[in-house]
């Protein structure tokens, strides 16, 4: 494990949510986490290009550094935004985490 690590996180839609309407809850929710912890936002460094399906929910999937995660998971589920369980042993490299189906996120 490198400071260059990242873990992947998996945001889950409601059942039945459209994608327009997910996309509007993930919008809110990154914006209430970058101007209330911006600190932590920094450990967020990319973001899946396109929306998935797993386990027949809509998601939406972000690379994350493994010390940003708590803090991350606490806020996700104050605001009561799902997310599958989280793999801190599968970790991903930088290049994996930029690589072109990654979008990486202006800090």
């Amino acid at each position: 494990m490198t400071d260059d690590d990242f873990v992947c996180v998996t945001l889950t839609a409601n059942p039945k949510e459209t994608e327009a309407a997910f996309k509007s809850r993930l919008v809110s929710f990154w914006s209430h986490f970058l101007r209330t912890r911006p600190e932590e936002y920094e450990a967020v460094y990319s973001e899946a290009t396109e929306f998935e399906t797993e386990k027949g929910l809509l998601v939406r999937k972000y690379m994350v550094k493994p010390m940003g995660i708590p803090i991350l998971t606490l806020e996700l589920s104050t605001l009561g935004l799902a997310f599958l369980p989280i793999d801190d042993d599968d970790r991903y490299s930088k290049a994996e985490a930029s690589a072109s189906d990654w979008f990486q996120l202006d800090h």
